[in-house]
């Protein structure tokens, strides 16, 4: 497979539109195996927190929910399997033309979503938050688009409180993930995945955020001891 070589894989993390361009080059190259090892590196854990995550959701049968960053559209299809009707939002064209859903698809910017004010049930959104170039802007995108009522579940990686987890999950996460993604894709863009949670904010800033976009309930929930993490808020 040839390698990925962008701002990402060097010894900084970019911004801005420069960060834009270079996480869409990456997931469209990482595309075809992105499913194998995602299901690899967290030892099938991932099928059981978007499980999780669209109960969370907490909508009737036939509620219309935007998937945002759906990548191959593992979210999309338990989303269908659970009755509801999914849309999937990507901005790589690589990721759509490997997803494997029945559900609509749209090739889009998550921060200028083609969607008219309050028509959304619910969105969802997995392990994508640290690879937006900005989160107050998409926790705004998510206020307009949401009716009043709807609700949000967004996943993502997260930082074990205990020491010991966190020891461990930092030698997993930062040595064994890269190796197993060389070894099946592209080992820059895995070399890249560990670094990327150094954009996310801190737990209470990352909700305090949401809530001020107007999600007031908006609760963290920490998965499989920390690793994982789920926010879950209904629009106000």
């Amino acid at each position: 497979m040839t390698r990925v070589h962008t701002p990402l894989t060097s010894g900084r993390l970019p911004e801005g539109q420069e960060k834009a361009r270079a996480v869409r080059v990456m997931f469209d190259a990482i595309a075809p195996r992105y499913d194998l090892v995602n299901r690899i590196m967290t030892l099938r854990m991932d099928v059981r927190w978007r499980r999780h995550t669209v109960t969370a959701l907490q909508l009737r049968s036939g509620s219309t929910v935007l998937d945002l960053a759906c990548g191959t559209g593992d979210l999309c299809r338990e989303l269908s399997r659970r009755g509801l009707s999914p849309v999937g939002v990507d901005f790589s064209a690589g990721m759509l033309a490997a997803a494997r859903t029945t559900s609509p698809l749209v090739r889009a910017d998550v921060l200028r979503l083609p969607v008219r004010d309050a028509t959304a049930d619910g969105v969802t959104c997995g392990f994508a938050l640290r690879n937006l170039v900005a989160l107050d802007a998409f926790a705004d995108e998510l206020a307009r688009v949401v009716r009043p009522g709807g609700r949000i579940a967004l996943l993502e990686t997260a930082e074990p409180p205990n020491p010991v987890v966190r020891w461990g999950h930092g030698i997993y996460f930062g040595k064994v993930v890269p190796r197993v993604g060389g070894w099946l894709s592209d080992p820059d863009a895995y070399r890249y995945l560990p670094r990327s949670a150094a954009y996310l904010p801190a737990p209470d800033e990352l909700v305090a955020l949401f809530r001020r976009a107007g999600f007031p309930d908006l609760r963290r929930t920490q998965l499989a001891g920390g690793i994982a993490q789920l926010l879950t808020g209904t629009r106000q």
